[in-house]
């Protein structure tokens, strides 16, 4: 098992068996024990398992557990890995001196047997990185894509080894500790959508970067976290919920990007088939968005945006969708029965007409159009200001070459595409690239061109490049320090 090649699955878990301190337990309930049958067949398990079972029974596993209305769920995971663990803790105390006790833990759900499900899990792992010491926890959400059951459980098996070993051998190394966990695992068999690290021994670890990394990998094509800046699971958060989302660069948010929430909300909640106390807002970040001028993704820049999104109160997505019609495909295969608001600017409307950006679909732009407006989809359109037609341009002006007015003419005659018209037209002149060199040159004036709190946030912690002094600098850093820890 040298250096220079990855370890096989088998290899990892016989890495593991042969060392004497790392001892646990695993509770595998959904798909059978595929992680601890591994360890088993590995050799010299002995070493490392002091308890492996399937509380396969709802009553058997509520008696154990506690009852809970969702099984493959986080609570449901999070509940397992605190009990086992404390089991493993209570019962070999004389451990203690010399072990690092672990407690592995999944549910999970494969294909039923007419394939009408979508399979998914979590797994999770309560572990201490040196003996007698408080434990880190480690969970994380995935979707098996493979078409058969026994390869979905066996893509478990893989994933869960792959999950105990970065945990112990790459948890000083953020990006070694994520590509290990897809170690022989084939591209596009499992995506991980959430994840969340937190211990004594993981403290300088934010798990909002950990998302960006996941969707920069190609772990997952999207990752979202709460206003608290938690990381969530998409399809817990969205499940029959209604989605207004916004995409924008967010460098800063601006009084426009709260019209163009706010005024488009307005028109959401009163749609006949929107419920407006079960309705969800999206701020949505893509990959492409976060580079700035061709450079590589700056993390500090990128937690700067998420910061100020969340003080605003915002949920936040980050995915690798450059095209509407693939984050509407998204958002629709997690919630196929409720309506999903998609609000974008005139100028961004343009470029959703423009057919090159479709060459790569057999069916070209009706393809595309099929998957953005096949299900119940509605664009609002925000306007932008023009020397023509009264200053303002919108869907009533909107100028299109003749063999697509058609197409346009349909969409707005069914609805699923009209103006946002309560839109503030005093706020149509701000700009957030115009914003953003304001605040870098230290001019006076761009406080009033977004929120007051977006403005004390960003002289708060110098953010942008805005002008602070090197006092207030080190101020703010420190502040970042406390908050990420």
């Amino acid at each position: 098992m040298s250096d220079f090649r990855k370890l096989t699955i088998r290899e990892k878990a016989l890495k593991i068996n042969l060392d004497p301190e790392i001892y646990g337990s695993f509770s595998e309930i959904g798909a059978g024990q595929e992680v601890a049958g591994t360890f088993f067949h590995a050799g010299a398990s002995s070493g490392t398992i002091a308890l492996s079972q399937s509380a396969y029974d709802m009553k058997i596993s509520d008696s154990i557990y506690g009852e809970s209305p969702r099984y493959v769920s986080a609570q449901r995971l999070k509940a397992m890995l605190v009990k086992d663990y404390d089991n493993i803790c209570s019962k070999l105390d004389e451990r203690k001196d010399n072990s690092k006790f672990f407690a592995f833990s999944n549910t999970i759900e494969t294909l039923n047997f007419y394939k009408t499900n979508q399979g998914h899990g979590w797994l999770g792992l309560r572990f201490q990185l040196s003996p007698d010491s408080e434990p880190n926890t480690c969970v994380l959400h995935c979707q098996l894509n493979d078409n058969d059951t026994l390869l979905q459980q066996k893509a478990v098996g893989r994933l869960g080894v792959n999950l105990v070993y970065s945990c112990y051998y790459h948890h000083d190394n953020k990006e070694d500790f994520l590509k290990s966990l897809m170690d022989s695992i084939a591209t596009g068999r499992v995506e991980i959508d959430m994840f969340n690290m937190e211990g004594p021994d993981f403290k300088d670890w934010d798990n909002r970067l950990i998302s960006l990394k996941l969707v920069k990998m190609g772990l997952t094509p999207a990752a979202m976290f709460g206003p608290d800046g938690n990381n969530l699971q998409a399809s817990e958060v969205l499940y029959k919920k209604n989605i207004l989302v916004l995409r924008g660069r967010f460098r800063p948010p601006t009084l426009v990007n709260v019209d163009m929430f706010m005024s488009a909300y307005r028109q959401f909640k009163k749609e006949k088939d929107v419920d407006k106390e079960n309705l969800t807002v999206l701020s949505e970040l893509t990959l492409n968005n976060l580079i700035n001028k061709g450079e590589k993704i700056d993390e500090k820049d990128f937690l700067d945006r998420v910061d100020i999104l969340c003080s605003l109160g915002q949920t936040v997505i980050i995915t690798n969708f450059q095209r509407y019609y693939k984050l509407v495909t998204y958002l629709s295969n997690i919630n196929r029965e409720r309506k999903i608001g998609v609000i974008l600017g005139i100028n961004n409307l343009k470029a959703i007409f423009d057919r090159k950006f479709y060459t790569h679909l057999k069916g070209g732009i009706l393809e595309a159009f099929g998957m953005l407006f096949g299900r119940n989809v509605k664009l609002y359109v925000y306007p932008a200001t023009n020397s023509e037609h009264d200053g303002l341009y919108n869907c009533e002006n909107f100028e299109l070459p003749d063999k697509l007015k058609g197409l346009f003419q349909y969409l707005t005659d069914n609805k699923q595409l009209e103006d946002i018209t309560s839109a503030n037209k005093k706020l149509l002149t701000i700009y957030s690239d115009d914003v953003l060199d304001m605040i870098k040159n230290g001019q006076e004036g761009w406080e009033e061109m977004v929120p007051t709190r977006v403005a004390h946030f960003i002289k708060e912690h110098c953010l942008f490049d805005y002008p602070c002094s090197v006092e207030e600098k080190k101020e703010a850093k420190k502040k970042e320090k406390e908050q990420y820890a």
